[in-house]
């Protein structure tokens, strides 16, 4: 249904936001580029691209449509070269933070693994922190980590905002110590929520120390405290509380991915393309 070339040119369109500059991309024409994006449109029956005299951007089809083209033209290029007997092949260790678990990543994880099944794909589940020491010590080769929103290592997939999370009838009775549910340092949103309050000063305890996501979301349902969360990772059985308890604000936190330089970069660039190219929102089956 959606030609391969028509997707190319899109996906130039897409990511330069200007048909001259995707032309130039590409070494077409400015005018064939345009014919390739009615093309796309008429074959999807949605308008893909809304532009003016001054402004190219994605409708919300568009932004749907750039997913699904980066995913059909990842899988044209594996059967591509694995029907020349060029395909990919190789290992390729992976580390990923714990809470991306209850993300779509298990999901991107397994559609790579079937695009790409000569590839040995190495998981490692861990703590942003001590992934970020792995990649450096030469023990992974990618990883997919949380970081402070002031650093610009490695590519940005998601921007999102800490917030304070509870179950709906969790109290913090004024004037008494915060119940913090919290990961075990080194953690991002651990300091996060500590500095947060002592900024603030407002007192903290630790009801409970975690190493898991599973660990924070049962001790969160059990009522024992609150916890901060990427806004996208929020279970639909828990709440924000933050204005609730008039608690401080805790400031954003990067989704990025980091690679090795000195690793292949095939796998890398491939895995890559596939988390880049897919929405990461939190699972529905948490």
């Amino acid at each position: 249904m959606f030609e391969p070339v028509l997707l190319k040119t899109f996906l130039a369109v897409a990511e330069t936001h200007s048909f001259t500059a995707a032309a130039q991309r590409l070494g077409i024409s400015q005018p064939t580029v345009s014919q390739h994006i009615r093309k796309l449109e008429v074959a999807a029956g949605r308008m893909l691209v809304a532009r003016d005299t001054r402004d190219v951007r994605m409708t919300d089809n568009g932004d749907a449509m750039a997913g699904f083209a980066r995913t059909i033209l990842a899988a044209h290029s594996a059967a591509s070269a694995y029907f020349t007997g060029s395909a990919m092949k190789g290992r390729l260790r992976f580390g990923a933070a714990d809470d991306l678990a209850i993300t779509q990543l298990p999901r991107i994880l397994r559609h790579f693994r079937q695009l790409y099944p000569q590839i040995n794909l190495e998981l490692t589940v861990n703590q942003s922190t001590p992934l970020y020491r792995r990649l450096k010590s030469g023990q992974l080769d990618l990883i997919f980590i949380k970081r402070m929103s002031d650093s610009d290592e490695g590519s940005l997939v998601r921007r999102d905002d800490l917030v304070w999370v509870g179950q709906e009838r969790t109290l913090v009775e004024p004037g008494m110590p915060v119940p913090l549910i919290a990961y075990q340092a080194p953690s991002i949103s651990r300091q996060s929520a500590i500095d947060a309050l002592e900024n603030a000063g407002r007192t903290w305890r630790i009801t409970c120390n975690t190493r898991e996501v599973n660990g924070m979301l049962a001790a969160v349902r059990a009522g024992i405290g609150i916890a901060v969360f990427p806004q996208s990772l929020i279970p639909d059985d828990l709440v924000t509380v933050g204005q609730r308890f008039g608690l401080p604000e805790l400031g954003h936190v990067d989704f990025r991915l980091l690679s090795n330089p000195s690793a292949p970069a095939a796998p890398i660039e491939s895995l890559t393309t596939a988390i880049m190219g897919r929405p990461l929102s939190q699972s529905r089956t948490v």
